[in-house]
């Protein structure tokens, strides 16, 4: 049997708590919150290299292609994308990665991690998973626990079964699981020593946890058995059957297996982590000065401590006067001024601006496809300007719209433009019109990115309305297919 371990990568979650920076239509695992790469490319790169096969994403239709093109971006490749249907929580992720890699090599090694955390030592967390690689082939289901540095009452915890001194990557039985304590139970899980944060990583061979879903929860494995083997391949996807995976229960992996389970290790990690879970937890993992003040973007503060000022454009700058122990990021299109210690709270926020059907609850200015992007400049009733930005290569599909004509301006590259029976390049300061009914298509055939600003006019410009003729992402009919 091949040694190697096989990460899975889970990119379903919507991070809700992150917003306005973090939204459904682009979560924070994608998103460059500090750094010159996401939280999930980061992810990638860290469960990689010797020992290491190409990672499995687990994801949904909508993230499919920027899975790819952000792994692409830091020169790797996916072993397999399963396409969930709807999210189902991570029993079911987990069991249909499982059953993928089980197809393909029985009795592979898989270390399943989100792919929205921050662990900053990669190699002294893979020397963590290398402590734990002999438990899990001997059959044991491996979790491991992170040494707390505080009294957290967001997290899980873990029990262990025998004190530890310097929390090193040494395997031992895990005691039991705790649920989310209250601040007293917290305090007293932290100075007992015996306790660990439940990260959410597991490390196991395909057949133990194939095992243990047929133990503990058969309905999840023979429901994302039927999705798995009915499951059809799309480009480079495997989209599981939506009509067996909707039939599946909304449960996570520690309720449906390890909770029950009695072939439990964990393994302690001492090292830095961080869930990114909330915007306390963003201010606590940045580079703060002397009064506690963490700056990112075009951010200025004055007299503030132990506060968070995240700015994302350019043309607007943020500024914090007297600030204590708040949060204030801005964004062109949404801003949110919290406490703290309220930040757990963001995501009811969202779920009150979802009730008043405030767009940016869920979807923000820039919409990203797999050609590239577009965001809008001005929306009018009756017209709407577009910056797109298109892809070295990169093609939009034939289409029509029945309500819409547009123009478009070249501003940087040339594109080849499609116009019924018409095929031209446009280059910079050039223009195009594309009359209401045209069949029409965008290219890039340059090495740069192409961008344009587009003007559409007519009488209905939702997204929805697109007829496609070809694609050469085969996406179906709808605003994204």
């Amino acid at each position: 049997m091949n040694q190697s371990i096989h990460p899975v990568l889970l990119c379903g979650g919507s991070g809700t708590r992150l917003w306005p920076l973090s939204r459904k239509s682009y979560p924070k695992q994608f998103v460059n919150l500090s750094c010159d790469e996401s939280l999930y490319q980061a992810s990638a790169r860290r469960l990689s290299g010797a020992g290491y096969a190409a990672p499995i994403i687990v994801t949904g239709a909508d993230f499919r292609f920027i899975v790819i093109e952000q792994l692409a971006a830091v020169e790797m490749a996916p072993a397999d994308i399963l396409i969930e249907p709807s999210a189902k929580n991570t029993a079911a992720a987990i069991c249909a990665a499982a059953l993928a890699l089980e197809a393909r090599e029985a009795g592979a090694l898989m270390l399943v991690a989100p792919s929205d955390h921050v662990i900053p030592d990669a190699a002294q967390f893979r020397d963590a998973v290398a402590a734990a690689a002999p438990a899990a082939k001997s059959g044991q289901l491996v979790t491991f626990g992170i040494r707390p540095d505080r009294a957290e009452t967001g997290y899980g915890w873990l029990e262990l079964s025998q004190p530890t001194d310097d929390f090193g990557p040494v395997p031992q039985p895990l005691k039991s699981f705790v649920e989310k304590p209250d601040r007293e139970k917290a305090e007293a899980l932290l100075a007992g020593g015996m306790h660990l944060w439940n990260a959410g990583i597991f490390l196991f061979s395909t057949t133990t946890i194939l095992e243990a879903f047929a133990k503990h929860a058969p309905e999840v494995l023979d429901i994302t058995r039927a999705a798995f083997g009915a499951a059809e391949k799309d480009l480079s996807f495997t989209r599981l059957d939506a009509d067996e995976w909707a039939k599946l229960p909304d449960i996570s992996i520690d309720y449906a297996v390890m909770e029950r389970a009695d072939n439990l290790t964990v393994v302690p990690y001492s090292g830095a982590w961080s869930d990114l879970g909330d915007w306390q937890a963003v201010w606590r993992d940045g580079d703060a000065d002397a009064s506690d003040t963490v700056l990112t973007g075009p951010a200025t503060a004055l007299d503030c401590e132990g506060t968070l000022l995240h700015a994302t454009s350019e043309a607007q700058e943020l500024v914090g006067i007297g600030l204590k122990d708040i949060v204030a990021v801005a964004m062109p299109d949404a801003v949110l001024v919290a406490h703290k210690d309220r930040a757990q709270e963001v995501k009811a926020a969202v779920a009150k601006l979802k009730e008043k059907a405030v767009p940016q609850a869920e979807t923000l200015p820039r919409d990203y496809r797999p050609w590239g992007w577009y965001e809008s400049l001005v929306v009018g009733s009756r017209f709407q300007v577009k910056r797109i930005v298109v892809h070295p290569g990169a093609a939009l599909s034939l289409q029509s719209h029945h309500h819409r004509a547009e123009h478009w301006i070249v501003v940087e590259g040339t594109a080849k433009v499609t116009v019924d029976d018409t095929v031209k390049l446009v280059t910079e300061n050039q223009s195009v019109y594309i009359p209401l009914g045209a069949v029409h298509r965008m290219e890039n055939p340059g090495k740069v990115p192409m961008v344009l600003i587009e003007v559409q006019t007519g009488s209905y410009l939702g997204e929805d309305d697109i007829i496609r003729y070809e694609d050469v992402y085969s996406r179906g009919q709808g605003a994204k297919g």
